[in-house]
């Protein structure tokens, strides 16, 4: 999906580019997606930017681009959308997240 428009984002929401580089080299696969702000204090989401930064650096033009398959960011952001609904209400319910969530990066 090469695109030279711009993505117009609301406030409070992230533009993020998801697909592993040996899926762009062969032609496709690179997804854009519109994320609240607020996944970026999720933990899963966290080890997500620190694969991003060890990949491609701080500095990046467009799109937050993010080192994982479009099927695993979609996994990802079900496990954040289905723990979401009593993060607001409970502040001292914690989630035990598993240690077995891999992104298959470069």
């Amino acid at each position: 999906m090469q695109e030279d428009k711009k993505m117009k984002v609301k406030k409070g929401w992230l533009a993020v580019q998801v697909g592993l580089e040996e899926e762009e080299e062969g032609g496709s696969c690179a997804q854009k997606f519109v994320i609240p702000i607020s996944y970026l204090y999720h933990p899963l989401f966290k080890r997500l930017l620190d694969q991003a930064y060890d990949v491609y650096g701080y500095h990046t033009n467009g799109p937050l681009k993010l080192p994982c398959s479009v099927d695993d960011f979609l996994h990802l952001r079900w496990r954040i959308e289905k723990e979401s609904p009593n993060q607001h209400n409970h502040n001292h319910h914690q989630h035990r997240l598993p240690h077995a969530l891999i992104f298959h990066s470069c």
